[in-house]
């Protein structure tokens, strides 16, 4: 096996980064799928397996070891209750739609958790998320690897747009999540 490649460190990055949940990893294995650098049906399976796993973790967290999480999420007690909303609104389709929503992607697994959902059940489903979150991100950034790259040497052409766009995607996510976890007046 050779650690200098970008295919055995692409593969772990996956399995780190889907690990947290990164759907950005997940795209970027289907883009260098395209490109011949990866293997597609092996980047999504690590993706799905570590993904999974992942979700299972943070579930254990907040099954298991309540009071050593709690002062880490003091701060985000709005969106923990945004989370458990979520969660009790949707119920098992909770499972499915927090694997693509950043910011609280995190708690719905913890609040699912503290509110003694039966892991079993959180676990089966979560196996069918891991995979419609991986094919849906994975296989769309395969077919439009195409426009990414174009996008990617316009970039490269351009780089004050780099700049620009991250921050319009860190603002936007920013200003998504205080409207979502405000009190409504």
């Amino acid at each position: 096996m050779d650690f200098s490649s970008l295919e055995t460190w692409g593969y772990l990055a996956i399995a780190f980064f889907a690990f947290g949940g990164s759907l950005f990893i997940v795209a970027a294995a289907g883009v260098f799928s395209f490109m011949g650098n990866m293997d597609l049906s092996i980047a999504l399976a690590v993706a799905t397996v570590s993904n999974f796993l992942g979700d299972i973790f943070l579930f254990y967290l907040g099954k298991y070891q309540k009071k050593e999480i709690q002062p880490y999420f003091a701060k985000h007690k709005r969106k923990i209750a945004l989370a458990t909303l979520i969660m009790r609104k949707y119920g098992v389709w909770a499972i499915f739609i927090q694997k693509f929503l950043y910011g609280i992607k995190t708690l719905v697994p913890l609040s699912m958790a503290l509110a003694k959902y039966d892991f079993k059940k959180f676990a089966f489903y979560n196996v069918f998320a891991s995979i419609v979150f991986v094919l849906t991100i994975g296989l769309s950034a395969y077919y439009s690897s195409e426009a990414i790259i174009a996008v990617f040497e316009y970039i490269k052409i351009n780089p004050w747009i780099a700049p620009v766009i991250l921050f319009s995607i860190i603002g936007a996510v920013w200003f998504a999540m205080e409207n979502m976890t405000k009190k409504k007046k």
